[in-house]
């Protein structure tokens, strides 16, 4: 019986100790949350206005030879940029961000991937060591993988940039960026953007007529001159604001998750020294039987 009251204890203290570490882990994810959640909050509002803009615009230039970067062709060749942690620990944050990918390969790219021409660039590495041990068939580009410790604007704007340039030379006909957008640090959705070409924006008809409702911009300088600078800018905010969201993301998720795995622990302690009290009761009233019956049998 001591043996067993002895292993009860070193459980509870082993339970005690992990206890310690997740809560740690949830305060340091609480204080970068507050940041990342911060930096996301001044940005989202800046960008999607900015995205709006930009697919008014390329909706509205028509055949202009400006809207290279709106051009839609045969889908031959495409990449998606995969942005996820570098840590765990976090729920199901990373698990969500690849499911979504899968998802995205297996079906509207599923073409492309069996022809060969279909590449993964992955921004943290929980991403790449998913897919490098069961996606042999597809080209995975690491060049970005410790992207995610920096998210400076000028490191996230050389990986938008180099994708832009690859869609302008035709080295891509589509990019797509899967990660995960914040809401709250309780919620995160995964999801799947199309990058590139600028998606357009649907027409808008006046009382089921035919006539098109198009933005009325003013141009200067000149509509090339500005919009070569444009639009290249704002698609390098944009992929800014992916990996703020995913950091903000990544954050809540763990915080979280160890949330849930310091109550967890807190139970489970709890839980362990009730069996612990009743072991060692059962052990305190044998003993006195035990006392009881050999005095009895002196007594006799």
């Amino acid at each position: 019986m001591s043996g067993q009251l002895k292993e009860v204890r070193d459980r509870i203290q082993s339970i005690k100790n992990t206890q310690q570490i997740t809560s740690a882990m949830k305060m340091v994810s609480a204080a970068k949350l507050r940041r990342a959640q911060q930096a996301i909050t001044d940005l989202r509002p800046y960008s999607d206005r900015l995205d709006l803009i930009l697919k008014n615009v390329i909706s509205n230039l028509g055949d202009d030879a400006s809207t290279k970067l709106g051009v839609e062709r045969p889908v031959e060749k495409a990449a998606v940029v995969v942005i996820t942690s570098n840590r765990g620990l976090a729920g199901a944050f990373n698990t969500n961000i690849i499911k979504e990918t899968i998802k995205l390969i297996e079906g509207e790219l599923s073409d492309v991937k069996a022809a060969g021409n279909l590449s993964l660039i992955f921004v943290g590495k929980k991403g790449y060591d998913y897919f490098r041990k069961r996606y042999t068939d597809i080209e995975l580009n690491k060049e970005y993988l410790n992207l995610f410790t920096d998210l400076d604007f000028e490191n996230v704007a050389v990986l938008a940039s180099e994708v832009i340039e690859k869609f302008e030379t035709a080295e891509l006909d589509k990019v797509y960026v899967t990660y995960s957008r914040f809401k709250n640090a309780a919620l995160q959705f995964a999801e799947q953007v199309q990058f590139l070409p600028v998606e357009k924006i649907e027409p808008i008809h006046e009382d089921n007529s035919s006539k098109e409702l198009k933005a009325d911009y003013i141009f200067e300088p000149s509509k090339e001159e500005l919009l070569e600078e444009l639009v290249p800018t704002i698609l390098r905010t944009s992929m800014h604001k992916f990996m703020l969201d995913t950091a903000a993301s990544e954050h809540g998720a763990r915080m979280t998750a160890m949330d849930n795995a310091t109550e967890n622990a807190e139970e489970l302690v709890k839980d362990l020294k009730i069996s612990y009290n009743k072991a060692r009761q059962e052990a305190i009233t044998k003993e006195l039987s035990e006392i009881v019956g050999g005095a009895a049998a002196l007594e006799g």
